[in-house]
């Protein structure tokens, strides 16, 4: 699949559902901290899209592994197959703006071998400045044969994480003063890994919620140190908005990858480093 198609814009998406060869349409909306949005989507979703359960589908039990390790492969499947994914039909994973639960999906799916996901740039919210029209009523998906095969795109576990931090780019997709360890409210340790470089996955997006141009991409990650050549490697709290800057360096040009246990599962191991800015609060 070629980087460009790893995005596709609200006009792109309503003229392939009117098409009548629609992709499998999924809708992964999602707050952190949050109860789940399936009330959101009942009132009102792109028409044909199932809604997904990142806590609940896209990702395993909270435990020593993280607060959203990956999911069983088996039940991984049998969720995608629910939701109408099949392994020739393409799917658009969309959310409410940033596209940070969507980037997890499309990750997890490429991950899990698919080869033709796209993520809607802008969310629902681009749906709907687009003048495209929405769906209240909810029907079932017809089953797919989605068949979850991992290992197809590259992830670290903690070690993995700590050689690229020392020997390539290993970036954290967090805001600035969780990277620095000025706060922390979620995870019980603040900080960040040692030799991490910060690059929030929200920098990635424009004030309209989309993806900056490709160029303005490219050049802000190297800027950071990302080049061809060095390995590359992100991680955030828990293994979602990272999975968001895996798709922002994809559409730049740079293979990453994606630490999924992420901070949350770094400070389970009390020997593991732990390092802070010098500015941060004591």
């Amino acid at each position: 699949m070629s980087r460009a198609a790893s995005l596709i814009s609200a006009e792109a998406l309503g003229r392939a559902l009117a098409s009548g060869d629609a992709p499998a349409l999924l809708d992964v909306r999602w707050e952190l901290g949050k109860p789940s949005l399936q009330n959101a989507y009942a009132q009102a979703h792109i028409p044909g899209a199932v809604f997904v359960d990142l806590d609940a589908e896209l990702a395993g039990p909270p435990g020593p592994q993280g607060r959203h390790p990956l999911p069983d492969h088996e039940a991984f499947e049998a969720s995608m197959r629910a939701a109408g994914v099949s392994g020739a039909r393409p799917v658009v994973a969309y959310d409410g703006e940033t596209s940070v639960a969507a980037a997890r999906a499309w990750w997890l799916l490429g991950y899990f071998g698919h080869e033709a996901v796209a993520v809607l740039d802008g969310g629902l919210k681009a749906w709907v400045d687009a003048g495209l029209p929405l769906q209240t009523d909810i029907s079932a998906a017809e089953p797919g044969d989605f068949a979850a095969q991992p290992g197809a795109l590259a992830m670290l576990d903690a070690d993995g994480a700590a050689s690229i931090a020392k020997a390539g780019v290993l970036l954290d997709a967090r805001a600035p003063e969780r990277f620095r360890g000025d706060v922390e409210p979620i995870d019980p340790v603040a900080g960040h890994i040692p030799g991490a470089r910060n690059r929030p996955s929200l920098d990635n997006l424009g004030p309209d919620g989309r993806f900056l141009e490709l160029a303005a991409l490219r050049a802000a990650f190297e800027d950071v140190g990302v080049r061809e050549g060095v390995e590359v490697g992100a991680y955030c709290g828990s293994g979602v908005t990272a999975a968001h800057e895996v798709l922002a360096l994809e559409l730049a040009g740079f293979d990453a990858a994606l630490y999924v246990g992420s901070w949350s599962e770094w400070i389970t191991d009390s020997q593991r480093p732990v390092e802070r800015s010098p500015q941060a609060a004591r």
